[in-house]
């Protein structure tokens, strides 16, 4: 059995979901193949982030605020299915050094035009009021938002149905279908399905997908862990980091990485996080990343020292060595696009990256441009690590960041 649309969306992550629904609403076709369920990746195991906040200036910097202006604009109406918070975010400094180096990082996002306000110990405690007697300055972003990931790509696939998009659940690509160079399908053990565009938006799995195109796409893994408390009085108001959460997002280092970041959420519940460390697609829970992250969000918060912890769940962010996604049609092999390595923004940059994706391949010019992103771009560099053995299927649920129903 074979089946024809404009588009294939290999993926039913958030990034999957935005790139159908955009798609639909500029008139296309589309089929979205997921191996398993929707939003059943890194979508689910993430935090649902929105930041300006940790964007050094450049392209990721600009697709952040495109992307920022349609979750507040175009998707406004349906900010309530996701649970959209503005709630703003604040880095916080508790050494001279970091403090300087704080000033020096959101001045220059002030000069591009993004909102950072100077914030001292008392106007930090102001907004923080259990915000640890060691903090010497921060920095607020009010654009800083938050949704409930899973939420949100459930219900921008949902609306991308509504729109005529056709969902086909349990169904991994085994292979890509090809007219001499061209990509103009998938294969799955069910159906074939064919397309003018195939958009490849697996996530962690990018790179298993341009292998089957025979395309290098270097999307690696980084392992995180998110730990969720007992519900609480509202006592953390805002997304509140430590300065070296910023450090840790632009490193390439292999080992862990730990930095605090803590939030509230609507439930009452608390999310403490955060972790980074390349282990391939090593599942197994590290004690050592969940001590450090809990020791590092006392250090932020005291009062979390007494405060129960009810779960903790990981996930896999999709990183890319030069940490730019890879967005954008592959003209080493023509017909296939690619909507991944986001790493820990791909909530927040899902709506703009569908859009972009959705202009582009209905023949209108981007409202950005996409070269930045290019996906050959690392062809004449050496690969960073090889990529890590894969598992069963192909067409995983991609996207990026950490979280499930931990906001609930």
């Amino acid at each position: 059995m074979t089946r024809t649309s404009d588009i294939i969306v290999i993926g039913a992550g958030i990034i999957g979901a935005a790139t159908a629904y955009f798609a639909t609403r500029a008139g296309l076709s589309v089929t979205v193949v997921e191996r398993d369920l929707p939003a059943g990746g890194t979508s689910s195991r993430c935090e649902g982030n929105i930041l300006v906040s940790d964007k050094e200036l450049g392209p990721e910097l600009e697709l952040t605020r495109y992307s920022l202006g349609l979750w507040r604009g175009e998707l406004a109406e349906h900010g309530h299915l996701w649970e959209f918070e503005g709630k703003g975010g604040i880095i916080v400094a508790s050494q001279e050094t970091s403090l300087a180096s704080l000033e020096r990082f959101s001045a220059s996002q002030r000069e591009y035009g993004i909102t950072a306000e100077r914030l001292d110990p008392s106007q930090l405690r102001a907004y923080e009021p259990h915000i640890t007697d060691r903090a010497l300055g921060a920095a607020y972003y009010p654009e800083d938002s938050q949704v409930q990931p899973v939420l949100a790509a459930s219900h921008l696939l949902r609306l991308a149905r509504e729109n005529g998009a056709e969902l086909v659940v349990r169904s991994p690509v085994v292979e890509l279908l090809r007219q001499g160079e061209r990509v103009v399908g998938v294969r799955t053990p069910s159906a074939d399905f064919h397309a003018a565009h195939v958009v490849n938006a697996t996530g962690t799995w990018a790179g298993r997908i341009g292998e089957l195109a025979g395309v290098a796409v270097p999307v690696l893994p980084r392992r995180g862990f998110v730990m969720v408390t007992e519900r609480l009085p509202p006592m953390v108001h805002h997304k509140v980091y430590a300065a070296e959460y910023v450090d840790n997002v632009g490193s390439s280092d292999a080992g862990l990485q730990a930095s605090p970041v803590v939030e509230g959420t609507p439930a009452g519940t608390i999310l403490i996080g955060s972790s980074r460390e390349r282990v391939g697609f090593d599942d197994t829970v590290s004690p050592e990343a969940l001590r450090t992250i809990a020791r590092n969000a006392v250090a932020l918060f005291p009062f979390l020292r007494d405060t129960r912890i009810l779960r903790h769940y990981h996930g896999f962010r999709p990183y890319c060595p030069d940490h730019l996604p890879v967005i954008g049609p592959d003209p080493r092999a023509p017909g296939l696009w690619h909507a991944a390595g986001h790493e820990g923004a791909g909530i927040g940059l899902a709506a703009g990256t569908g859009k972009l994706l959705a202009q582009a391949m209905s023949g209108a010019d981007p409202d950005l441009a996409l070269h930045p992103f290019r996906p050959e771009r690392f062809d004449a560099a050496p690969a960073e690590d090889p990529l890590p053995a894969a598992a069963d299927g192909l067409g995983a649920a991609g996207d990026e960041h950490l979280e499930g129903s931990s906001r609930s």
